[in-house]
Protein backbone atom coordinates (compact mmCIF):
# COMPACT_ATOMS: atom_id res chain seq x y z
CA UNK A 1 0.00 0.00 0.00
CA UNK A 2 1.15 3.68 -0.85
CA UNK A 3 2.98 5.35 2.20
CA UNK A 4 0.45 7.86 3.22
CA UNK A 5 -1.84 5.68 4.54
CA UNK A 6 -5.50 6.83 6.44
CA UNK A 7 -8.25 5.31 8.58
CA UNK A 8 -10.88 5.76 6.04
CA UNK A 9 -11.06 7.65 2.92
CA UNK A 10 -14.25 9.23 1.87
CA UNK A 11 -14.14 10.14 -2.30
CA UNK A 12 -16.26 12.69 -2.71
CA UNK A 13 -16.05 16.28 -1.04
CA UNK A 14 -19.50 17.59 -1.16
CA UNK A 15 -22.58 17.79 1.34
CA UNK A 16 -22.82 13.97 2.58
CA UNK A 17 -19.16 13.69 2.08
CA UNK A 18 -18.17 16.13 4.57
CA UNK A 19 -20.98 15.72 6.86
CA UNK A 20 -19.67 11.31 6.69
CA UNK A 21 -16.26 13.00 7.24
CA UNK A 22 -17.52 15.11 10.35
CA UNK A 23 -18.83 12.59 12.44
CA UNK A 24 -15.72 9.81 11.89
CA UNK A 25 -13.44 12.35 12.94
CA UNK A 26 -15.66 13.14 15.92
CA UNK A 27 -15.15 9.37 16.67
CA UNK A 28 -11.74 10.00 16.65
CA UNK A 29 -11.11 8.46 12.81
CA UNK A 30 -8.39 9.71 10.50
CA UNK A 31 -10.05 10.95 7.60
CA UNK A 32 -9.01 12.29 3.92
CA UNK A 33 -11.27 13.87 1.79
CA UNK A 34 -10.92 13.70 -2.06
CA UNK A 35 -12.98 16.23 -3.71
CA UNK A 36 -13.17 16.82 -7.18
CA UNK A 37 -12.59 19.87 -9.22
CA UNK A 38 -14.50 22.90 -9.81
CA UNK A 39 -15.81 22.64 -13.02
CA UNK A 40 -17.69 18.92 -11.94
CA UNK A 41 -21.17 18.43 -11.89
CA UNK A 42 -21.81 19.20 -7.76
CA UNK A 43 -25.23 19.20 -6.43
CA UNK A 44 -23.70 20.68 -2.95
CA UNK A 45 -23.37 23.94 -5.05
CA UNK A 46 -26.76 24.20 -6.56
CA UNK A 47 -29.29 23.20 -4.77
CA UNK A 48 -32.52 24.83 -2.91
CA UNK A 49 -30.94 24.25 0.58
CA UNK A 50 -34.43 23.34 1.95
CA UNK A 51 -34.40 20.96 5.29
CA UNK A 52 -37.75 19.44 4.42
CA UNK A 53 -39.77 17.18 5.90
CA UNK A 54 -42.97 17.51 4.29
CA UNK A 55 -44.31 14.34 1.94
CA UNK A 56 -40.57 12.78 2.56
CA UNK A 57 -41.31 8.75 2.58
CA UNK A 58 -45.36 8.91 2.37
CA UNK A 59 -44.75 5.82 0.07
CA UNK A 60 -41.52 4.34 2.00
CA UNK A 61 -41.61 4.63 5.82
CA UNK A 62 -38.07 3.78 6.68
CA UNK A 63 -37.71 7.46 4.95
CA UNK A 64 -40.02 9.06 7.10
CA UNK A 65 -38.29 8.29 9.80
CA UNK A 66 -34.76 8.79 8.77
CA UNK A 67 -35.68 12.24 7.65
CA UNK A 68 -37.92 13.18 10.83
CA UNK A 69 -34.96 12.05 12.97
CA UNK A 70 -32.68 14.70 10.55
CA UNK A 71 -34.84 17.40 11.17
CA UNK A 72 -35.64 17.36 14.56
CA UNK A 73 -31.23 17.09 15.01
CA UNK A 74 -30.74 20.70 12.39
CA UNK A 75 -31.00 23.10 15.22
CA UNK A 76 -27.85 21.37 17.47
CA UNK A 77 -25.87 20.50 14.31
CA UNK A 78 -26.16 23.88 13.21
CA UNK A 79 -25.19 25.23 16.68
CA UNK A 80 -21.97 22.99 16.54
CA UNK A 81 -20.75 23.75 13.20
CA UNK A 82 -21.22 27.61 14.45
CA UNK A 83 -19.31 26.83 17.30
CA UNK A 84 -16.48 24.72 15.65
CA UNK A 85 -16.17 27.17 12.57
CA UNK A 86 -17.88 30.71 13.55
CA UNK A 87 -19.75 30.52 10.61
CA UNK A 88 -23.65 30.84 11.08
CA UNK A 89 -26.04 28.89 8.62
CA UNK A 90 -29.47 31.28 8.68
CA UNK A 91 -31.37 28.10 9.90
CA UNK A 92 -34.99 29.20 9.96
CA UNK A 93 -37.55 26.20 10.61
CA UNK A 94 -40.73 28.17 11.18
CA UNK A 95 -43.12 26.03 9.07
CA UNK A 96 -43.07 25.42 4.75
CA UNK A 97 -45.57 25.55 2.54
CA UNK A 98 -46.67 23.70 -0.54
CA UNK A 99 -48.98 25.22 -2.87
CA UNK A 100 -51.46 23.82 -5.35
CA UNK A 101 -53.43 25.33 -8.44
CA UNK A 102 -54.89 22.27 -9.05
CA UNK A 103 -57.48 20.42 -6.54
CA UNK A 104 -56.33 16.95 -7.63
CA UNK A 105 -52.90 17.48 -7.22
CA UNK A 106 -53.78 19.19 -3.79
CA UNK A 107 -55.87 16.02 -2.73
CA UNK A 108 -53.23 13.50 -3.67
CA UNK A 109 -50.54 15.20 -1.99
CA UNK A 110 -52.71 15.23 1.06
CA UNK A 111 -53.13 11.90 1.22
CA UNK A 112 -49.33 11.04 0.83
CA UNK A 113 -49.09 13.56 4.20
CA UNK A 114 -51.72 10.83 5.87
CA UNK A 115 -49.61 8.21 4.89
CA UNK A 116 -46.65 10.14 6.55
CA UNK A 117 -48.64 10.85 9.26
CA UNK A 118 -49.40 7.09 9.96
CA UNK A 119 -45.36 6.30 9.75
CA UNK A 120 -44.39 8.93 12.20
CA UNK A 121 -48.24 9.56 14.75
CA UNK A 122 -47.60 12.19 17.23
CA UNK A 123 -43.72 12.94 15.46
CA UNK A 124 -45.16 14.56 12.47
CA UNK A 125 -47.74 17.37 12.13
CA UNK A 126 -49.44 19.01 8.80
CA UNK A 127 -52.54 21.15 7.98
CA UNK A 128 -54.55 20.99 4.80
CA UNK A 129 -55.71 25.15 3.99
CA UNK A 130 -58.63 25.88 1.29
CA UNK A 131 -57.32 28.77 -0.58
CA UNK A 132 -59.71 31.23 0.97
CA UNK A 133 -58.15 30.48 4.61
CA UNK A 134 -55.11 30.61 2.85
CA UNK A 135 -55.60 34.43 1.43
CA UNK A 136 -56.89 35.48 4.59
CA UNK A 137 -54.10 34.12 6.26
CA UNK A 138 -51.60 35.58 3.57
CA UNK A 139 -53.27 38.21 1.72
CA UNK A 140 -50.52 38.24 -0.94
CA UNK A 141 -51.56 34.43 -2.39
CA UNK A 142 -52.95 34.74 -5.72
CA UNK A 143 -56.52 33.80 -6.42
CA UNK A 144 -55.45 30.76 -8.81
CA UNK A 145 -53.74 28.99 -5.69
CA UNK A 146 -56.25 26.34 -4.64
CA UNK A 147 -54.66 25.73 -1.25
CA UNK A 148 -51.97 24.56 0.55
CA UNK A 149 -50.36 22.15 2.65
CA UNK A 150 -48.83 23.33 5.85
CA UNK A 151 -46.01 21.32 8.07
CA UNK A 152 -44.46 23.46 10.87
CA UNK A 153 -41.29 21.31 10.64
CA UNK A 154 -39.92 22.51 7.57
CA UNK A 155 -37.55 24.91 7.12
CA UNK A 156 -34.23 26.24 4.78
CA UNK A 157 -30.53 27.18 5.23
CA UNK A 158 -27.93 28.58 3.46
CA UNK A 159 -26.58 25.83 1.41
CA UNK A 160 -23.05 27.60 0.39
CA UNK A 161 -22.53 28.45 3.95
CA UNK A 162 -23.11 24.86 4.86
CA UNK A 163 -21.07 23.65 2.85
CA UNK A 164 -17.96 26.35 3.76
CA UNK A 165 -18.92 25.52 7.18
CA UNK A 166 -18.13 21.92 6.87
CA UNK A 167 -15.24 21.81 5.28
CA UNK A 168 -14.04 24.49 7.89
CA UNK A 169 -14.82 22.04 10.54
CA UNK A 170 -13.29 18.68 9.04
CA UNK A 171 -10.01 20.68 8.50
CA UNK A 172 -10.68 22.20 12.34
CA UNK A 173 -10.91 18.78 13.43
CA UNK A 174 -7.98 17.49 11.78
CA UNK A 175 -9.18 16.08 8.01
CA UNK A 176 -6.99 16.05 5.43
CA UNK A 177 -8.82 17.46 2.10
CA UNK A 178 -7.74 17.00 -0.85
CA UNK A 179 -8.84 18.93 -3.84
CA UNK A 180 -8.64 18.45 -7.77
CA UNK A 181 -8.04 14.70 -6.35
CA UNK A 182 -9.99 12.92 -9.60
CA UNK A 183 -10.19 8.63 -8.34
CA UNK A 184 -9.71 6.83 -11.54
CA UNK A 185 -9.22 3.27 -10.29
CA UNK A 186 -10.21 1.90 -6.46
CA UNK A 187 -8.73 -1.85 -5.72
CA UNK A 188 -8.06 -4.06 -2.65
CA UNK A 189 -4.13 -3.76 -2.26
CA UNK A 190 -2.24 -6.79 -1.24
CA UNK A 191 -1.48 -6.17 2.02
CA UNK A 192 -4.54 -4.96 3.49
CA UNK A 193 -7.09 -1.89 2.49
CA UNK A 194 -7.11 -0.18 -0.66
CA UNK A 195 -5.31 1.21 -3.73
CA UNK A 196 -6.53 4.38 -4.78
CA UNK A 197 -5.22 5.80 -8.01
CA UNK A 198 -5.30 9.33 -9.16
CA UNK A 199 -5.54 10.87 -13.05
CA UNK A 200 -2.24 12.01 -12.48
CA UNK A 201 -1.10 8.42 -11.77
CA UNK A 202 0.02 8.85 -8.35
CA UNK A 203 -1.74 6.76 -5.27
CA UNK A 204 -3.10 6.78 -2.12
CA UNK A 205 -3.84 4.06 0.37
CA UNK A 206 -6.39 3.48 3.10
CA UNK A 207 -7.71 1.30 5.74
CA UNK A 208 -11.34 1.71 4.00
CA UNK A 209 -12.90 4.00 1.24
CA UNK A 210 -16.38 5.40 1.41
CA UNK A 211 -18.00 6.29 -1.85
CA UNK A 212 -20.28 9.71 -1.56
CA UNK A 213 -19.05 11.04 -5.36
CA UNK A 214 -22.64 11.53 -6.12
CA UNK A 215 -22.78 11.45 -10.04
CA UNK A 216 -19.53 10.62 -10.39
CA UNK A 217 -20.30 7.16 -8.15
CA UNK A 218 -20.80 4.55 -10.85
CA UNK A 219 -17.47 3.65 -12.35
CA UNK A 220 -16.14 3.55 -9.30
CA UNK A 221 -18.83 1.82 -7.29
CA UNK A 222 -18.58 -0.84 -10.21
CA UNK A 223 -14.68 -1.66 -9.16
CA UNK A 224 -15.74 -2.56 -5.89
CA UNK A 225 -18.92 -4.64 -6.50
CA UNK A 226 -21.91 -2.49 -6.14
CA UNK A 227 -24.72 -2.48 -8.08
CA UNK A 228 -25.88 0.79 -7.52
CA UNK A 229 -26.05 3.61 -10.52
CA UNK A 230 -26.64 7.20 -9.74
CA UNK A 231 -28.28 9.03 -12.54
CA UNK A 232 -28.48 13.05 -12.85
CA UNK A 233 -32.53 14.43 -12.72
CA UNK A 234 -31.91 18.38 -13.69
CA UNK A 235 -33.25 21.37 -11.38
CA UNK A 236 -33.49 25.05 -13.01
CA UNK A 237 -33.61 28.02 -10.91
CA UNK A 238 -34.85 31.81 -10.88
CA UNK A 239 -32.86 34.57 -8.61
CA UNK A 240 -34.46 37.62 -8.45
CA UNK A 241 -33.04 40.86 -6.79
CA UNK A 242 -32.99 41.51 -3.27
CA UNK A 243 -35.97 42.60 -1.72
CA UNK A 244 -36.60 45.41 1.22
CA UNK A 245 -39.44 43.10 3.03
CA UNK A 246 -39.43 40.01 4.12
CA UNK A 247 -41.77 36.93 2.40
CA UNK A 248 -44.40 36.06 4.64
CA UNK A 249 -44.11 32.18 4.16
CA UNK A 250 -41.46 29.60 2.51
CA UNK A 251 -42.50 26.75 0.28
CA UNK A 252 -40.26 24.04 -1.46
CA UNK A 253 -40.00 26.53 -4.71
CA UNK A 254 -39.99 29.65 -3.22
CA UNK A 255 -37.88 30.92 -0.77
CA UNK A 256 -36.18 33.82 0.17
CA UNK A 257 -32.76 33.35 0.98
CA UNK A 258 -30.76 35.30 4.23
CA UNK A 259 -28.96 37.72 1.67
CA UNK A 260 -32.82 39.44 0.09
CA UNK A 261 -33.39 37.12 -2.92
CA UNK A 262 -36.08 35.21 -4.28
CA UNK A 263 -34.99 31.66 -5.10
CA UNK A 264 -38.01 29.76 -7.31
CA UNK A 265 -37.46 26.17 -8.69
CA UNK A 266 -39.14 23.05 -8.16
CA UNK A 267 -38.12 21.54 -11.74
CA UNK A 268 -37.41 17.99 -12.72
CA UNK A 269 -35.79 16.88 -16.34
CA UNK A 270 -34.00 14.00 -17.03
CA UNK A 271 -31.75 15.36 -19.11
CA UNK A 272 -28.78 13.14 -18.36
CA UNK A 273 -25.22 14.98 -17.63
CA UNK A 274 -26.71 18.23 -19.32
CA UNK A 275 -26.84 21.31 -16.46
CA UNK A 276 -27.57 23.60 -19.10
CA UNK A 277 -30.82 26.18 -18.52
CA UNK A 278 -33.84 26.11 -20.82
CA UNK A 279 -35.98 29.08 -21.79
CA UNK A 280 -39.32 27.64 -21.80
CA UNK A 281 -38.83 26.06 -18.21
CA UNK A 282 -37.55 29.59 -16.90
CA UNK A 283 -40.23 30.96 -18.31
CA UNK A 284 -42.62 28.34 -16.92
CA UNK A 285 -40.80 28.84 -13.37
CA UNK A 286 -41.66 32.49 -13.59
CA UNK A 287 -45.64 32.24 -14.16
CA UNK A 288 -46.03 29.66 -11.58
CA UNK A 289 -44.19 31.95 -8.92
CA UNK A 290 -46.45 34.65 -10.15
CA UNK A 291 -49.26 32.47 -10.21
CA UNK A 292 -48.82 31.92 -6.23
CA UNK A 293 -47.66 35.75 -5.38
CA UNK A 294 -48.61 37.97 -7.95
CA UNK A 295 -46.68 40.44 -6.46
CA UNK A 296 -43.63 38.97 -7.75
CA UNK A 297 -44.14 39.96 -11.33
CA UNK A 298 -42.87 43.35 -10.45
CA UNK A 299 -39.80 42.18 -9.23
CA UNK A 300 -36.55 41.38 -11.36
CA UNK A 301 -34.59 37.90 -12.00
CA UNK A 302 -30.81 38.62 -12.10
CA UNK A 303 -29.91 35.02 -12.03
CA UNK A 304 -30.66 31.73 -13.75
CA UNK A 305 -28.78 28.32 -13.32
CA UNK A 306 -29.53 24.69 -13.83
CA UNK A 307 -28.12 21.60 -11.05
CA UNK A 308 -28.07 18.27 -11.13
CA UNK A 309 -30.28 16.18 -8.53
CA UNK A 310 -28.42 12.67 -7.37
CA UNK A 311 -30.85 9.93 -7.76
CA UNK A 312 -30.56 6.75 -6.71
CA UNK A 313 -33.50 3.89 -8.87
CA UNK A 314 -36.00 4.53 -6.44
CA UNK A 315 -35.39 8.10 -4.91
CA UNK A 316 -34.09 6.96 -2.09
CA UNK A 317 -31.25 7.23 -0.05
CA UNK A 318 -28.27 3.97 -0.55
CA UNK A 319 -26.25 2.83 2.89
CA UNK A 320 -24.29 0.03 1.37
CA UNK A 321 -21.17 -2.30 2.61
CA UNK A 322 -19.44 -3.99 -0.04
CA UNK A 323 -20.13 -7.81 0.05
CA UNK A 324 -16.92 -8.45 -2.07
CA UNK A 325 -15.07 -6.27 -0.57
CA UNK A 326 -15.42 -5.75 3.62
CA UNK A 327 -14.22 -2.20 4.05
CA UNK A 328 -16.01 -0.59 0.90
CA UNK A 329 -19.18 1.47 1.42
CA UNK A 330 -21.20 3.62 -0.62
CA UNK A 331 -23.50 6.47 0.62
CA UNK A 332 -25.60 8.33 -1.97
CA UNK A 333 -28.72 10.12 -1.53
CA UNK A 334 -30.86 13.53 -3.10
CA UNK A 335 -31.41 14.88 0.11
CA UNK A 336 -27.80 15.78 1.52
CA UNK A 337 -28.78 19.10 3.15
CA UNK A 338 -31.53 17.99 5.24
CA UNK A 339 -29.65 14.21 6.25
CA UNK A 340 -27.01 16.35 7.08
CA UNK A 341 -26.96 15.97 10.65
CA UNK A 342 -27.09 12.61 10.73
CA UNK A 343 -24.34 11.65 8.09
CA UNK A 344 -22.22 13.64 10.36
CA UNK A 345 -23.24 11.26 13.43
CA UNK A 346 -25.01 8.10 13.12
CA UNK A 347 -23.40 6.96 9.90
CA UNK A 348 -19.97 6.95 11.96
CA UNK A 349 -21.68 4.29 13.97
CA UNK A 350 -22.65 2.15 11.26
CA UNK A 351 -19.45 2.22 9.65
CA UNK A 352 -17.52 1.30 12.98
CA UNK A 353 -20.33 -1.17 13.43
CA UNK A 354 -20.63 -0.50 16.92
CA UNK A 355 -22.87 -1.96 19.19
CA UNK A 356 -25.64 1.29 18.82
CA UNK A 357 -25.02 1.24 15.06
CA UNK A 358 -28.85 2.53 13.27
CA UNK A 359 -30.30 -0.22 11.37
CA UNK A 360 -30.20 0.65 7.88
CA UNK A 361 -30.70 -2.37 6.56
CA UNK A 362 -33.78 -0.77 4.54
CA UNK A 363 -31.60 1.24 2.82
CA UNK A 364 -29.14 -1.35 1.24
CA UNK A 365 -28.93 -1.65 -2.31
CA UNK A 366 -30.22 -5.26 -2.24
CA UNK A 367 -33.83 -3.63 -1.93
CA UNK A 368 -32.90 -3.00 -6.05
CA UNK A 369 -32.69 -6.90 -6.76
CA UNK A 370 -35.57 -7.78 -4.94
CA UNK A 371 -37.56 -5.23 -6.90
CA UNK A 372 -36.19 -6.66 -10.34
CA UNK A 373 -36.48 -10.14 -8.88
CA UNK A 374 -40.20 -9.13 -8.53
Amino acid sequence: MPAQASDTTIIGGGVVGLCTALGLLQAGRRVTVLDGADGDLRASQGNFGLVWLQGKGAGFAPYAELTRDAVAAWPNFAAMLQDVTGTGLSLDQSGGFEFFTDPVELADFAADLERQQAYLGNRFSHEIIDGDKLRRMHPQIGPTVVGATFCAHDGHVNPLRLLRALRCAVLALGGDLKTDAHVTAVAEAPGGGFDLTFRDGTRHGTDRVVLCAGLGTSSLAAQLGFSTRVYPQRGELLITEKLGYRLPFLSSTIRQVDEGGIQIGGTKADAGPDDSETLDVMAGLARQAVSVMPALADVRVVRAWSALRVMSPDGYPVYARSARHPGAYLVTCHSGVTLAPLHASILADWLDENSNAPDLEAFDETRFAISDAA
